[in-house]
């Protein structure tokens, strides 16, 4: 899903958070049972609200892990075969679709749903325009379509073996009563256990004017969501399921879908001058007849089927890539003339993830993947993801080091890893939202930290200065992980959010960064692949991902606390170091035992007694630094805590150079902590989290104190500042 636009409104804020930065158990989770809304079928519906789940998954589950023995990557369940023709005057789509469903349950299935996505767009009473309304508008649209510009889908014949099935609208999730997203279907046969039943449908899509996701702007048109598509049933032990459950959630503002696998064979007509792209294999050159071509495309083992055609496109950028463990790859980059600049950096990132996730997580399994740069005006489009398919932003120019180039880069980087998460993992984006794009955007910003990638925001007048810093990605990523007042888990559903989705990117990849920098990166990236491996092609939950991690790392305490803390539920991180002191220890007056007898020194004598030994001891250490001396120093450090209790480290540093470390990890809700140290030498600074490991605190400025104030940053930016206004002064008068 296009992120960016979130991420464009938060730039500014991301480069200030990171200048910033650069100068209980599982047990303690209240779960609440949620009863699932039972259709008059005897199968409930998943529940309206489900969100993170707690239980893992049954070792069967989805029949169980892909060894790579089986005759198929995955165990498919639905098999497509359409037929469809675009009228891109008219912006429809006419289809007949044979929608082969196994039933994977232990008893007859009477009634199946089907999701109907573009109905969405048909009117503003729709459960998604209704909560895109509530939302205030925001997101990658603002208003609602102007007339003719609406988009619908019309089921116009389904047959069960030529029989005629009813239909009726629902509302799994309670949504308005004319919102018809989602429609049932009660089957004139029962499927059997184990079979399989085979419907004929022919429907109708009217496109609407590109709003989110779906849509044509001119003669370009994204072709998504556009055909029936069948629930998930799921059976007990899959996702928390206690029950068989149908889980097919209606088409909200900002969630997106989840889909059985199965198997598309797709043919696409179109008039002669289009250019097509699309998920999957084309079989052959396409056939031509009465100045149409049919463009015929398959592909296994994915769950969802997506593409394009624009007369205006130029002739396609190719290339290829090759790993270990995956077949070869061709990749297509279709783009608008205007936006040639973007085709080779597209390709390049491509190519480059290409061999980042395959190396970090897992072979890439498909043949394609096809690039899709929107044209101008059609920025809706951009930033959207399908198996072997996805649409990345345009820029008329890329030039190194800006903030345009690492967005390019980065949504084709992040569109891609789609494919893993969203695509061949295949989690639910409705319920748990976080792992596709929250355990995407971290593993992005793992693949810019490591390519050594710099986030540039400055504009050009000021890249023109000489100005142009660069951020690190993970700071990048402050400006909209809500770390002060974090209202929803990360765990929560997509559309059931105080704070609406950017944070699922935002938080979701500082929460796995932090959780990285406490497991380490070589138990961290072993621990996903190991996800990877057991979990791909079956659709896992929260608790699957976190006992993959917790079993690999071999760190389940420390993993069942970071999502007890932060997945099931959510908190900010607020540590600091409150206070900091080094003083001497001197001689005090008043009364001693001096050999047996009691002596009264007074404040004189004391001060007499602390000079003479002063001049003592700098005769004997002529070439003493200072924070030295013949008395003692007694070092105190007062930490406080004011969020959740996390592992801290506290390195206390001396003026001779050396350091101690302690840990603090209280584990009985102390909320403050005093250290004391006596040293024949004095403290200069104290610092908590030296190694950055808690990027979610809400303020990393207090995490260290000094002994004497620092003025060298103060100084650096006036002094900067300074430059930049004599430089603007120049340039002006040059004008």
């Amino acid at each position: 899903m296009n992120a960016y636009p979130y991420r464009k409104l938060l730039a500014a804020a991301a480069a200030m958070a990171a200048l910033a930065i650069q100068g209980t158990l599982l047990a303690q989770v209240q779960v609440i049972a949620v009863p699932e809304p039972y259709t008059d079928t005897g199968i409930p519906f998943a529940p309206a609200h489900a969100a993170a789940v707690a239980t893992p998954s049954a070792p069967n589950a989805w029949g169980g892990p892909r060894t790579g023995g089986e005759p198929t990557l995955s165990d498919r369940v639905a098999d497509y075969k359409i037929k469809a023709t675009l009228d891109p005057v008219k912006h429809t789509v006419d289809g007949q679709q044979q929608l082969t469903w196994r039933n994977r349950s232990a008893h007859p299935v009477r009634t199946v749903y089907l999701h109907l996505y573009l109905n969405a767009f048909e009117h503003g009473g729709t459960t998604f325009f209704t909560e895109h309304r509530a939302m205030g508008g925001r997101g990658v649209f603002s208003t609602d379509p102007k007339d003719g510009d609406w988009g619908h889908i019309e089921l116009r014949s389904v047959l069960q073996n030529g029989a005629k099935v009813d239909q009726s609208f629902v509302h799994p999730d309670d949504g308005p009563a004319n919102d018809r997203t989602v429609v049932r279907f009660d089957l004139p046969q029962p499927v059997a256990p184990g079979a399989t039943t085979t419907l004929d449908i022919d429907f109708h899509s009217q496109l609407p004017r590109l709003l989110a996701r779906s849509g044509y702007f001119g003669s370009f048109h994204l072709v998504a969501q556009w055909f029936p598509k069948i629930g998930v049933l799921e059976l007990p032990g899959e996702r928390g399921a206690v029950k068989e459950r149908w889980n097919v959630h209606e088409y909200h503002a900002e969630s997106e879908f989840y889909a059985d696998f199965g198997s598309y064979d797709v043919k696409l007509t179109v008039p002669k001058g289009y250019t097509v792209g699309a998920t999957g294999e084309l079989q052959g050159a396409p056939v031509e007849k009465d100045g149409m071509l049919t463009h015929h495309y398959v592909q296994g083992d994915v769950h969802d089927f997506a593409w394009t055609a624009d007369k205006r496109y130029a002739a396609p950028l190719t290339g290829s890539w090759t790993g270990a463990g995956s077949p070869p790859v061709s990749i297509k980059v279709l783009y608008a003339p205007e936006f040639a600049a973007s085709a080779a950096p597209s390709l390049k990132a491509a190519q480059d993830a290409l061999s980042y996730y395959s190396k970090t997580l897992g072979p890439y399994p498909y043949r394609t993947l096809t690039v899709v740069l929107p044209p101008h005006n059609a920025g809706a489009a951009s930033g959207m993801e399908y198996p072997t398919f996805y649409t990345a932003d345009s820029y008329t120019k890329v030039e190194p080091d800006t903030a345009d180039a690492f967005e390019l880069d980065l949504v084709n980087i992040h569109e891609f890893g789609h494919g893993y998460f969203y695509g061949i993992l295949a989690s639910n984006e409705f319920e748990e939202p976080m792992l596709d794009e929250g355990l995407n955007e971290y593993w992005n910003m793992r693949m810019a930290r490591e390519r050594g990638q710099k986030f540039h925001p400055a504009p050009w007048w000021l890249r023109a200065l000489g100005v142009s810093p660069g951020f690190d990605g993970f700071h990048y990523e402050l400006g909209g992980a809500v770390r002060e007042n974090p209202a929803d888990p990360a765990g929560q559903n997509a559309y059931a959010r105080l704070q609406g989705i950017g944070p699922v990117y935002n938080r979701g990849a500082i929460l796995f960064h932090d959780l990285e920098a406490q497991l380490g990166k070589q138990a961290t990236e072993q621990a996903f692949k190991e996800y990877y491996k057991r979990w791909r092609f079956r659709h896992p939950s929260t608790a699957d991902l976190r006992e993959a991690l917790a079993e690999s790392s071999g760190q389940r305490a420390l993993v069942e606390r970071v999502f007890a803390q932060q997945v099931y539920r959510t908190g900010k991180v607020d540590d600091r170091v409150q206070e900091f002191a080094s003083t001497e220890v001197l001689p005090q007056p008043g009364s001693t035992i001096v050999k047996g007898k009691r002596v009264m020194l007074t404040q004189e004598q004391v001060d007499e007694q602390i000079e003479a030994t002063r001049e003592k001891w700098e005769k004997a250490h002529p070439h003493a630094g200072p924070g030295t001396g013949p008395f003692p120093f007694r070092t105190e450090v007062v930490l406080r805590r004011r969020g959740e209790a996390v592992p801290q480290t506290l390195l206390v540093r001396f003026a001779d150079g050396s350091t101690i470390s302690v840990k603090w990890d209280p584990q009985n809700g102390e909320r403050w902590q005093r250290y004391t140290w006596d040293k024949p030498v004095q403290a200069v600074s104290a610092e908590l989290d030296p190694e950055r490991t808690h990027l979610l605190d809400t303020n990393k400025l207090d995490d260290s104190r000094t002994l004497k104030a620092d003025k060298s940053a103060a100084r650096r930016w006036t002094f900067d500042l300074a430059a930049l206004a004599q430089a603007m002064l120049t340039l002006i008068a040059t004008i």
